[in-house]
């Protein structure tokens, strides 16, 4: 997917959330209730995998409901949450980047610095893998005026 194509489709995606962020939390919840798409954030770090959560083990956290495959994974979260945090509320890195929030899909994601980060796509993931350092410090430059 060339630079242009791959830019207007996060864009496109980018829309519906930039325009509504000052009415949601700083957590990715896509309008709902539910934290980046229901994965539990505790298994990519235990598990080294995206696995959905479930309602039934849950907790609400900065304005978000976190959604966990395990107990145990529920009691990390609790005695740490900042630990299991995503990289800007769960929004796509690489979105953050070029001033946007834009959703995520959770088996684009990374951990790098002891850091959850989600992106777009897979697709996605691998241009911000070029440079992770370059395009986090720009999403670091972007993220309080998105919040």
């Amino acid at each position: 997917m060339n630079r242009r194509c791959l830019l207007l489709t996060i864009l496109s995606m980018a829309i519906p959330y930039a325009a509504s962020a000052q009415n949601q939390s700083v957590i990715n919840t896509l309008g709902g209730d539910v934290a980046i798409n229901g994965y539990d954030p505790v298994a990519y770090f235990v598990d080294s995998k995206p696995l959905k959560g479930l309602r039934s083990i849950s907790t609400e956290h900065g304005g978000a409901r976190w959604l966990f495959a395990t107990e145990e994974n529920r009691l990390r979260f609790l005695s740490s949450p900042e630990a299991y945090l995503p990289a800007y509320g769960g929004y796509c890195a690489y979105g953050v980047s070029q001033g946007y929030l834009v959703k995520i899909d959770p088996e684009a994601w990374a951990i790098i610095d002891r850091k959850l980060h989600l992106n777009f796509s897979l697709d996605v993931r691998e241009k911000w893998r070029k440079d992770v350092a370059g395009y986090n410090r720009k999403a670091d430059a972007q993220w309080p005026k998105l919040k």
